[in-house]
């Protein structure tokens, strides 16, 4: 397993793509397009934030509702009443095992809770904030006919300059590409 499998250790082509996205950006359109296209960028980002703390509330108060659930469930089984004892017809008798000390709530339970739901919280809430970020960074930037195709026009720029620099480095036999696909 190489160190290519996880994302956050993956080499990128950050800088080199960034620096041509910010050439195409400062050519191609111009500083009303710009000041479109960041606060487009900052609804985004926004949505995604607000959805992400959304989904960990979210996780964190349905961890504490199971905990409290889980505890009153074991309550209300302690405090019953139950049979010791199995007689079967032939006057054999049998203990029944008391399993209330598995029943307990433990703090390994508590943890793995609040980790799970807030981590599925995380995810489900993040996820829902980028659907509703691109839909609202797509509704800023399509309010102006106009300014939509330039963005168009400068993005599709864009693609064909990296495709461009991804033939350039395979037709050179450039073994550690930054633009790997």
């Amino acid at each position: 397993m190489s160190s290519e499998s996880f994302a956050a250790l993956r080499r990128s082509g950050g800088d080199e793509l960034a620096k041509l996205a910010e050439d195409h950006f400062k050519h191609d359109l111009n500083q009303e397009d710009r000041d479109l296209v960041r606060k487009a960028a900052s609804k985004f980002s926004t949505h995604a934030l607000i959805g992400s703390l959304v989904g960990v509330a979210l996780g964190g108060f349905l961890a504490f509702r199971i905990r409290a659930n889980r505890t009153r469930m074991y309550q209300a089984f302690r405090a019953t009443e139950r049979p010791t004892h199995v007689r079967f017809a032939d006057g054999r008798e049998e203990a029944i095992p008391d399993i209330t000390p598995l029943m307990k709530p433990t703090t390994l339970g508590d943890i793995a809770a609040y980790t799970f739901f807030g981590l599925g919280g995380l995810f489900v809430g993040g996820e829902t904030g980028l659907l509703t970020g691109s839909w609202s960074a797509r509704r800023t930037i399509s309010s102006d006919p106009d300014t939509k195709k330039r963005v168009e026009q400068a993005f599709r720029s864009f693609k064909a300059d990296v495709l461009r620099k991804q033939i350039a480095e395979l037709e050179g036999g450039k073994s550690d590409s930054l633009l790997e696909l």
